[in-house]
C-alpha cells in the first residue's frame, strides 16, 4: 500500500479531495490531503508573501515530519506547480507523481501565461471567482446540488500564486515516474498543456471525460488512476 499526498488547487482546500480520499483509505493506502497557507478553513492567514514556493515548502516539510517515502503526490490546477517544486525539493522521498488535469509550468512561466481570463473577484491578496461565477462557469458540469455545495466552499487564492513566476530549475531534467490525466471538458490547462506535461515526462496518459473536477464527478476513477497509475 502506497502513501499518497493529496494536494489541491486554486480556490480549493484539502475537502476538495475528501470522495478520493475515502476510497483510497478504504483500499488500504495512507492518505494525508493538506490546506494550503491562506485557502480554505486556512482563509484567515492569507496575507502578502503566499507563493508556489512557500506552498510547496509546506509539502516538503509535511514528508519530512511524517517520514513519508516512496510517496505518491497527486495535484491538480494550479496543484501542479506546487507538487513539481516540492518534488524538486524533495525527490528522496517521490515515488511517483500523478497530474490530475494540472498546471505543470515550466522554470520562469506563470498561471497568467496559460490562464488569462480575469478573475471575477481580485484583491490586493487574493484572486477568485464569486460564487455566481463559480456556479455558472467553473462548475457547470456539477449536478445543482453538489455545486452549489462546491461553490460555497471556495475560496480565494493567494495573488502571487498566479502571477509570480515559478522557480523549478531541475524538475524537468529529472526522471519521474508520472500520470497525466486530461479531463476532456474543462477548458483550462486545455489539451495542449496537458499533454505538454505528459510528452516532457514520458508519463502515462489518461482521459476522463469530464471537467475540471473530476475528484468530484469522477471519484473511482480518479482513485484508480491515483492509485494504479
Amino acid at each position: 500500500m502506497a502513501s499518497i499526498v493529496l494536494i489541491h488547487g486554486a480556490y480549493q482546500g484539502g475537502w476538495i479531495w475528501q470522495q478520493v480520499a475515502r476510497r483510497l483509505t478504504e483500499a488500504g493506502h495512507t492518505v494525508l490531503s493538506p490546506t494550503l497557507d491562506g485557502c480554505a478553513e486556512r482563509a484567515h492567514q492569507m496575507r502578502a508573501g503566499i507563493t508556489t514556493e512557500t506552498h510547496a515548502d509546506e509539502i516538503v516539510q509535511l514528508l519530512h515530519y511524517y517520514d513519508l517515502k516512496d510517496v505518491v503526490l497527486a495535484a491538480t490546477s494550479s496543484g501542479g506547480m506546487v507538487m513539481a517544486r516540492a518534488a524538486q525539493e524533495a525527490r528522496e522521498r517521490i515515488g511517483r507523481l500523478a497530474f490530475v488535469d494540472a498546471l505543470a509550468l515550466l522554470d520562469g512561466e506563470k498561471i497568467r501565461d496559460i490562464v488569462t481570463r480575469p478573475a471575477a473577484i481580485e484583491t490586493d491578496l487574493g484572486v477568485g471567482p464569486s460564487k455566481e461565477d463559480a456556479e455558472g462557469r467553473l462548475l457547470t458540469d456539477l449536478d445543482p446540488e453538489l455545486r452549489s455545495w462546491t461553490a460555497e466552499r471556495f475560496t480565494l487564492q493567494p495573488k502571487a500564486v498566479f502571477y509570480q513566476p515559478v522557480n523549478l530549475k531541475t524538475f524537468w531534467d529529472e526522471t519521474w515516474d508520472a500520470s497525466v490525466v486530461y479531463c476532456s471538458g474543462a477548458a483550462n490547462p486545455g489539451e495542449a498543456h496537458i499533454r505538454r506535461t505528459c510528452d516532457k515526462l514520458s508519463g502515462k496518459w489518461h482521459v476522463l471525460d469530464t471537467g475540471h473536477y473530476p475528484m468530484l464527478t469522477m471519484p473511482d476513477e480518479t482513485a484508480t488512476i491515483i492509485a494504479n497509475g
